[in-house]
C-alpha cells in the first residue's frame, strides 16, 4: 500500500506559481529566455538598421456641422447627419478599394515603380542567379497596353491602401488621412489626393443623383401629362355625352332651373299684380262706381282729358242752370254735351277693365308656361344628378393625376435649380505637407518594442518549454505531484566527478571515493530506506521503475556496495529475466544462477557470487535460451526470498520497470519496500504515477521515490529548499 507522508499531504495543495518557484522555474531556464531574447532583438535590430527610410504626410478633414440655405428646397440626396455611427462609416469610405483606384488614376501611379512592383528593376540576387544561368534580365518597361495599365492600377491601389492611414481624432468631426511613401512630397501629395477625391466624390454623388432625379421626373412627367391629358378628355366627352355642360361651376340645366325659378317668381308677382288690379277695379265697379276713380283709370291720359272735358261742361251747365232755365237750348246742348262726355268715360272705363282682364289673364298664362318649362328642366337636372355619379369618379380621377402632375412638376422645378448647387458634406480644414523627417524607421520606438517582444518572446518560450515539461525536478515536485516522499536523489556522476574520475563507473567510483557526495547520496538513501516502515524491520527492497534507462541497476547495485561498505550482509538478486543488467555491470558471465536455484537444480550458496572489492553477495542470472513464463509468483520465489531474509541483512531485487514487465508487481508486493526510481528531468510524472498505481493495486508498500541521475550543478537553480539547491554549499565536506 503507498505511504503518503504528513509533509507531502501538507505540500501537495501549495502554489506552485509563487514567487520562488517563479523564480526557480526563471533561473533555469535562463539560459533559454536570454538566447531567444536575445535572437528577438538582434532581429529588430537588423530589421530597424536595414529599413528603408519613410515619410508621412496627413491631411486633415472635417464634416460640416452647417450647411448652407441657399435653397430651402429638400436636396435630393440628403446630407450626412453628423452622428459617431455616420463619421465612422465615412472613415471606412475614405479606406475603400473603390477611392484608392481613383486617386491610382488620376495620379497615374501605374507608371510609379514604387507602387507598381513590375516596374522595380531586378534584385541583385534575381541578376545574380540570371547570371549563373546564362540570362540577362530585361529591363521593366511603363505599361502600354489596356491589359498592362489595367494590371498595373490594381497594383498601384493595393500599394496605396498599404501605406494609407485613417483616423478620427477622437469624438470630434475631423478624420486625419495620412500616406507613407519614400518620398516626403509624393507622401503629401497623395494624402492631398485622397481628400479631395472623397469631397469630389461627395459633390459627384449629390449631382449624380440630382440628375438621375430629374431624368425620372422628366420620364414621369410625360408619362403623366398624358395621363391629365387623357383624364380630362375623358371628363369633357363624358359631359358634351351626358348635357354636363357647366358655366361658373354649375351645370347649363342648373343654370336654367335658376333663371326658370326667379322668372316663375317674377311672373307670378306680376300675375298677382294684375290679378290684384283687376280685381279692385270689379270691386270698385261693383259697389256703385262710374269707374272715374279706378287706378288704372286715373292713369289713363285719355279718362283725364274727358274728365277735365267735363269739369268744363259741367262748369257751364251749373252756370246756365243758375242763369237760365231748364228748357234753354244752350244749356240742353251741354247737357247733352255733358251727357256725351259721360258716356265717353264709361267707355274707356269699360276698355280698361277688359285691358285689365287681358293683362290678368297673360300673366296667369306667362305664369304657367314659365312653371312648365320649369317643370321638364327639372327633369332634365334629375337625369343629369344620375349621370353625375360617374362624371365626379372621372373628375377625381383626372384631380389625383393632375395633382400628381403638379407635385412631380414642382419637384422637377427644384431638383433643376439643384442641379448646379450641390455641395460636399465635407472639407479640407488643412492640407497635408511634406515632412524632411522620416517617420520610420523610428529607432527609438523599434528598439523599445523589440526589447518588449523580446523580453515577452523569451517569457513565452519559456513558460511553453515548462509547460511541456513533464519531467520530475525535486523533491518537492515529487510530493505534490506523486504525494510520495523523497528518500533521496542519486546525483548525476558526470556532475560531480572531477578529472579522470570522470571516465570511472559508477560502482568503481563509489568504491574508489567513499567519501564523496555521490557515496554519501547511497548512505542517506539505505538510511531512508531502512527507517521507512516504523516498527518493523526492512530486509527486502525492491528497486524499480516506470521505464527504463531510469537506473534502476546502477542504484540496486551502488546502494548494495554502500550497504556492504557499512559491515551488512547484504545481497543483490537480479530479477530483470531479459535484460540480466547486474551481471553485465559486473561484468559476469555466470553458469547458475537465480533461475536455476527457483527450479531446484543448485543451492542458493553455490549460485551466490561475491564481489571482490565491494563484498555485496551477488544473485546473478545465467542466460537460457528458454525462460519460463512465470518465474516469480510461485511457491519457489517465496521460499527463496525468506531464505535470503534470513541469511542477510539487506536484499536488494534489481527487478524489470512496471510499465514494462508485469512480474515487477508480484515482486513488489513480496518485498518489505518498493524504492520507486524516477530520472531527474526525463521521467513524466503522468508515467511515474500510473506506475505507482500499478504497484498500489499489486498490495506494495511503496517507502518512496527517488531521483536519479540528478546533475547537482543544473537542480541548484531548480527549486529553493531541495537538497541539490544547497550542494554548492556544502560541497566541501566532501573528499574526492
Amino acid at each position: 500500500m503507498m505511504n503518503e507522508s504528513s509533509t507531502a499531504s501538507a505540500r501537495g495543495g501549495s502554489d506552485l506559481f509563487n514567487l520562488r518557484n517563479l523564480l526557480a522555474i526563471f533561473r533555469r531556464r535562463m539560459r533559454l529566455f536570454g538566447g531567444i531574447a536575445l535572437a528577438i532583438f538582434l532581429v529588430a535590430l537588423l530589421v530597424t538598421m536595414q529599413a528603408t527610410p519613410r515619410y508621412s504626410s496627413e491631411a486633415r478633414v472635417m464634416f460640416n456641422t452647417r450647411q448652407e440655405n441657399v435653397m430651402a428646397s429638400t436636396e435630393v440626396l440628403s446630407e450626412l447627419p453628423i452622428e459617431s455611427g455616420v463619421i465612422d462609416t465615412e472613415v471606412e469610405v475614405l479606406q475603400s478599394r473603390g477611392l484608392a483606384r481613383q486617386v491610382a488614376t488620376n495620379l497615374r501611379l501605374e507608371n510609379d515603380p514604387e507602387f507598381n512592383w513590375a516596374l522595380r528593376p531586378p534584385s541583385s540576387l534575381d541578376q545574380l542567379f540570371a547570371r549563373l544561368q546564362g540570362q540577362t534580365l530585361p529591363r521593366p518597361e511603363l505599361p502600354r497596353t489596356p491589359e498592362d495599365i489595367e494590371a498595373g492600377r490594381e497594383r498601384a491601389t493595393s500599394a496605396l491602401r498599404g501605406g494609407l492611414s485613417v483616423r478620427r481624432s477622437g469624438l470630434t468631426y475631423i478624420v486625419g488621412v495620412g500616406f507613407t511613401s519614400l518620398d516626403p512630397e509624393k507622401s503629401a501629395r497623395i494624402a492631398n489626393a485622397f481628400a479631395e477625391q472623397y469631397i469630389l466624390n461627395q459633390v459627384e454623388a449629390k449631382y449624380s443623383a440630382t440628375n438621375q432625379a430629374n431624368t425620372f421626373l422628366s420620364t414621369r412627367l410625360n408619362e403623366l401629362r398624358a395621363e391629365v391629358l387623357a383624364a380630362e378628355t375623358a371628363v369633357e366627352q363624358y359631359r358634351v355625352a351626358n348635357n354636363l355642360l357647366s358655366s361658373s361651376g354649375t351645370t347649363l340645366t342648373e343654370q336654367e332651373i335658376s333663371t326658370y325659378n326667379q322668372q316663375l317668381a317674377t311672373a307670378r308677382a306680376d300675375q298677382a299684380v294684375e290679378e290684384a288690379r283687376l280685381r279692385t277695379a270689379r270691386n270698385q265697379l261693383a259697389r256703385g262706381s262710374i269707374g272715374d276713380d279706378v287706378g288704372e283709370a286715373l292713369q289713363s291720359s285719355v279718362v283725364s282729358q274727358l274728365r277735365g272735358q267735363r269739369s268744363t261742361v259741367a262748369t257751364r251747365v251749373a252756370d246756365l242752370e243758375a242763369n237760365y232755365g231748364p228748357r234753354y237750348p244752350e244749356l240742353i246742348r251741354a247737357r247733352q254735351e255733358l251727357a256725351a262726355i259721360d258716356g265717353q268715360i264709361a267707355a274707356e272705363i269699360r276698355r280698361v277693365i277688359s285691358n285689365l282682364e287681358a293683362r290678368a289673364q297673360v300673366a296667369r298664362d306667362r305664369t304657367a308656361s314659365v312653371q312648365s318649362t320649369l317643370g321638364r328642366a327639372r327633369g332634365t337636372l334629375a337625369g343629369n344628378n344620375a349621370a353625375s355619379v360617374r362624371l365626379n369618379e372621372l373628375e377625381r380621377n383626372a384631380e389625383s393625376v393632375r395633382t400628381l402632375y403638379e407635385g412631380l412638376l414642382e419637384r422637377y422645378q427644384e431638383t433643376s435649380a439643384q442641379a448646379g448647387g450641390a455641395t460636399a458634406d465635407s472639407r479640407i480644414v488643412s492640407e497635408a505637407r511634406a515632412n524632411g523627417s522620416p517617420t520610420s524607421p523610428n529607432v527609438p520606438v523599434n528598439l523599445a518594442l523589440g526589447f518588449i517582444l523580446a523580453m515577452a518572446a523569451g517569457l513565452i518560450v519559456v513558460v511553453f518549454v515548462e509547460m511541456l515539461d513533464d519531467g520530475l525536478l525535486t523533491a518537492e515536485d515529487i510530493e505534490s505531484r506523486l504525494s510520495l516522499q523523497t528518500l533521496g536523489s542519486i546525483p548525476l556522476l558526470m556532475s560531480i566527478a572531477e578529472g579522470k574520475d570522470r571516465k570511472l563507473l559508477p560502482t568503481d567510483y563509489l568504491i574508489a571515493r567513499p567519501l564523496s557526495g555521490f557515496a554519501e547520496a547511497f548512505r542517506n538513501l539505505r538510511t531512508s530506506i531502512l527507517y521507512a516502515r516504523v516498527g518493523d524491520p526492512v530486509k527486502v527492497i525492491a528497486i524499480t521503475s516506470a521505464l527504463p534507462g531510469e537506473g534502476k541497476t546502477t542504484t540496486a547495485v551502488c546502494l548494495a556496495i554502500s550497504g556492504a561498505k557499512a559491515g551488512a550482509r547484504v545481497v543483490i538478486v537480479d530479477c530483470d529475466i531479459r535484460r540480466r543488467n547486474v551481471s553485465k555491470l559486473l561484468g559476469v558471465e555466470a553458469e547458475v544462477g537465480l533461475l536455476d536455484v527457483l527450479d531446484g537444480k543448485v543451492a542458493l550458496k553455490d549460485a551466490l557470487l561475491q564481489g571482490e572489492n565491494s563484498g555485496a553477495w551477488v544473485l546473478p542470472i545465467a542466460y537460457r535460451e528458454f525462460t519460463p513464463q512465470e518465474v516469480f509468483n510461485t511457491d519457489a520465489m517465496g521460499k527463496l526470498l525468506d531464505q535470503l531474509r534470513a541469511e542477510f541483512d539487506l536484499v536488494i531485487l534489481d527487478t524489470a520497470p512496471v510499465l514494462a514487465i508485469a512480474e515487477t508487481r508480484v515482486l513488489a508486493s513480496r518485498s518489505d519496500a518498493v524504492v520507486f526510481l524516477t530520472r531527474w528531468r526525463k521521467t513524466p510524472a503522468k508515467a511515474a504515477d500510473a506506475a505507482l498505481k500499478a504497484l498500489e493495486q499489486s498490495d506494495a508498500y511503496v517507502a518512496g521515490v527517488v531521483l536519479t541521475q540528478v546533475d547537482v550543478n543544473q537542480q541548484s537553480r531548480y527549486g529553493y529548499g531541495d537538497p541539490g539547491y544547497y550542494y554548492s554549499s556544502v560541497k566541501k565536506y566532501y573528499t574526492a
